[in-house]
């Protein structure tokens, strides 16, 4: 357990505690002249209902609340919250005077009297600690997810220099010997860029949107290289409309004309495939995105942490966790890099 989710289950076991002591002195007509033995027995009793209730609402609503929240708008997210944690609460209860029974202090014909004379307290309790942690954790999952878009965006600027840098030198390359490509050359990374930029908004774009980028960027290098830089793309129509991380097929084909094309008197093959699986349970589907290429290997091994790969790993790991993945099979003769994307359920409709 991290220290982040042990802190959240001390502040649930201190909230356990302290809702106890309210229940005691709110609802049980308990003073400070009462006895303390029948203190006791009153703070034990109500913390049995809160450790009943308690970490049942904050182990289930962190899941439940965000689940609920992407579904439903205001003020039917609200309702929906507010039955689940009142089922919640019935559940504790029942639960609580099970313990109650089972342990002789309460006869069992007695269940229907301490579940009327208990619910309404317990679903004023398990609301309020209920609500509670929602609105933690939906401040906690906002402010998580502003730091992986920070992130995301400090990767993004990282790869966007690099590949313009990479461009503008192949231009300067050819200012002298073909002028007309130069000029040819800097009007497609002109209308590259501007479509880049069009993208900005947001990390994952449309597969066919992305291919667009690799097929400039292409157009550009072919430029510079000729009948050097050879390509074939070859997409399964169903994975047309899956989204990827922005600027990512474009990466690994960079890395195929820096490595197998750019170094080799003549060139390189580049082949881009990308096959959409269908998969149970879903979390297995997804995109599987190849970038393969016959120059003289690429070792993984010796990827710089600013290198091109690295940054996409790290990209990927922000927007997929562990379910998305970079692998590279480097051999002589022979690289094959597989992205592998997951199968995404909020596809937003085009525009």
């Amino acid at each position: 357990m991290n220290r982040e989710r042990l802190r959240y289950w001390r502040r649930i076991a201190v909230g356990n505690f302290i809702a106890a002591a309210v229940v005691l002195f709110a609802f049980s007509g308990v003073t400070w002249r009462t006895s303390g033995w029948a203190m006791l027995r009153g703070y034990l009793i109500s913390l049995l209902f809160s450790m009943c209730i308690g970490p049942l609402v904050g182990l289930a609503m962190p899941r439940i609340a965000p689940w609920i929240w992407n579904r439903t708008r205001f003020p039917f997210n609200w309702i929906a919250v507010t039955a689940v944690m009142t089922a919640m609460a019935v559940a504790g209860s029942v639960a609580a005077i099970g313990v109650l029974i089972a342990v002789g202090h309460v006869p069992s014909t007695g269940f229907a009297e301490w579940f009327a004379g208990s619910i309404r307290i317990s679903i004023v309790l398990t609301l309020t600690v209920g609500l509670f942690i929602t609105a933690y954790e939906m401040t906690r999952a906002r402010e998580a997810h502003a730091r992986t878009q920070a992130q995301l965006a400090s990767l993004e600027s990282r790869v966007q220099p690099h590949f313009l840098f990479n461009t503008l030198n192949s231009i300067a390359a050819l200012i002298h010997e073909d002028p007309k490509g130069a000029e040819r050359m800097t009007g497609q990374l002109a209308s590259l860029m501007r479509t880049s930029l069009d993208q900005q908004a947001t990390p994952l774009v449309f597969l066919e949107d992305e291919l667009k980028t690799v097929r400039d960027y292409l157009a550009i290098e072919q430029v510079r290289f000729g009948d050097r830089l050879r390509f074939t793309i070859d997409v399964d129509e169903r994975a047309r409309l899956a989204r990827v991380p922005r600027l990512s097929i474009q990466t690994l084909v960079e890395n195929s004309v820096k490595y197998a094309v750019s170094p080799r008197r003549q060139g390189a093959s580049i082949a881009i495939t990308a096959t959409a699986t269908t998969a149970r349970p879903p979390s297995e589907g997804g995109l599987s995105i190849t970038v393969q290429d016959d120059g003289p290997g690429f070792e993984a091994a010796a990827m710089a942490p600013g290198h091109g790969l690295a940054l996409l790993r790290e990209r990927m790991a922000l927007l997929f966790d562990r379910s998305g993945s970079v692998t590279v099979d480097g051999t002589p003769g022979r690289t094959v890099v597989t992205l592998r994307v997951p199968e995404l359920h909020d596809v937003p409709a085009r525009r």
